[in-house]
């Protein structure tokens, strides 16, 4: 069975309220991109990933006017894919929702939040995904409230051939970029602001990690955290990453992702990559590790096989002419996958 994670720039902008796809050769939210090359592309990826289930982040809007399940299903459609069915869990207000496709023959899937609902006061205890987590990120004594802007998908899913039962969180945490920062001490204000925030819900993932695994559950949590270690200066201020927080620190019960592990302990020289952004002014592209699927030891003990379906580094798409520059204009990130014996 594959299992992957794929985060779709602006997917949103591909359909139109009804949930029709918009195949023409207007611009998309992608710099440079028609529509139209954007939705066939998509489809080439998706094609070939031919996997039973894909955790789409910046998943199509869900509002009153739209409705992400129907977008992806008539995506999944006009494809042909095996995974075809979409599931939604709390919609959030980014017209970038976190929903899973997957194949309904071979799985069953059902939106399981955990936690306690919290009111305006939170709760420092794991509390819901759509409610306030307190935590005094910046050591001052005076806890922080920290909201998801998108709270993560919780599912309870049921491999129908076997009966085994997994758990999986899709997350795509807070961005670390200081947008709408000016001045130089405003950018730093800024991004470390956010940084706290996306350090805060990844210690709320992980209190909710940590009750999974003293549960004995099948885990697997995937998605984009925006964050990887050595990503950026701001780390040392809080002495690790929020991934390395969400994968487990020294004693922990830990989750279990390659790439991960490979950046951790490569700190100089090459690490993988999941992500392209094109930096204008200095007329040159910045690859980073944003993606992850983090497995439980019990997964592990499978022999998973991931894959980073990076458009160079990969072999086999660098040689499919048609997959590496669908890949390209598909996203600025490629998927990540995992292959397991389920």
């Amino acid at each position: 069975m594959r299992i992957a994670t794929y985060n779709v720039e602006w997917f949103n902008s591909l359909f139109d309220d009804g949930g029709h796809l918009l195949e023409d050769d207007r611009w998309s939210g992608r710099q440079d991109v028609k529509r139209g090359e954007q939705l066939a592309a998509l489809g080439v990826v998706f094609t070939a990933m031919d996997a039973d289930a894909v955790m789409v982040i910046e998943a199509p809007d869900d509002n009153r006017r739209r409705d992400t399940v129907l977008a992806l299903e008539t995506f999944a459609h006009k494809y042909g894919l095996r995974a075809r069915k979409a599931i939604l869990g709390f919609r959030n207000d980014t017209q970038q929702e976190i929903a899973l496709l997957y194949n309904p023959d071979v799985l069953e899937a059902v939106h399981d939040p955990r936690g306690h609902e919290t009111g305006k006061k939170g709760s420092a205890d794991a509390p819901r995904v759509d409610g306030v987590f307190r935590w005094d990120v910046d050591v001052d004594a005076d806890p922080d409230l920290i909201t998801f802007s998108k709270p993560p998908l919780e599912l309870e899913l049921t491999v129908k051939e076997t009966g085994r039962r997994l758990l999986m969180i899709g997350v795509h945490a807070k961005s670390k970029a200081p947008h709408g920062a000016r001045s130089p001490d405003e950018i730093m204000r800024v991004a470390i602001q956010n940084r706290r925030k996306q350090m805060a819900q990844c210690i709320w993932l992980r209190q909710r990690i940590e009750q999974h695994l003293a549960d004995g559950d099948s885990l697997i949590v995937l998605g984009d955290f925006n964050d990887g270690p050595g990503l950026d200066e701001y780390e040392y201020l809080f002495g690790r990453s929020g991934v390395e927080v969400v994968l487990g620190e020294a004693g922990a019960v830990k989750l279990h992702d390659p790439h991960a592990r490979m950046a951790l302990t490569r700190r100089v020289g090459p690490s993988p990559v999941t992500a392209r952004f094109y930096i204008a002014p200095e007329k040159r592209y910045l690859q980073v590790l944003l993606d992850y699927v983090m497995l439980s030891e019990d997964l592990c003990a499978l022999g998973p096989k991931w894959r980073i379906w990076h458009p160079f580094d990969d072999p086999v798409c660098y040689r499919t002419p048609e997959l590496r520059e669908a890949l390209l204009t598909a996203s600025d990130h490629f998927p990540v996958s995992v292959d397991l014996a389920l």
